[in-house]
């Protein structure tokens, strides 16, 4: 059995630590898949790592949240201030 590579190592370490990375924009391609698929397949998902995955622009990850039917929350603006005519 071979052991594991240096950046599959990386990987998993990444996928531990995912919560608190908070720029993915300088990981390759092939790498931030890998990085993705390994972080849905471990429940870490989140709303914030999703737009973190999302704001890369990587065409793979954006068409697998699409066929997954994973949607952002959009939370609602509420106003902060009323107008004194009622």
């Amino acid at each position: 059995m071979q052991p594991p590579t240096l950046i599959s190592l990386t990987i998993d370490s990444a996928v531990l630590h995912i919560a608190h990375i908070t720029d993915l924009s300088a990981v390759p391609d092939p790498i931030l898949v890998e990085l993705f698929l390994k972080t849905l397949r471990a429940g870490k998902l989140t709303e914030k790592i999703l737009k973190l995955f999302t704001a890369t622009g990587n065409e793979e990850i954006l068409r697998f949240v699409q066929s997954l039917n994973i949607k952002q929350v959009l939370t609602p603006v509420l106003p902060t201030r009323c107008s004194e005519k009622f």
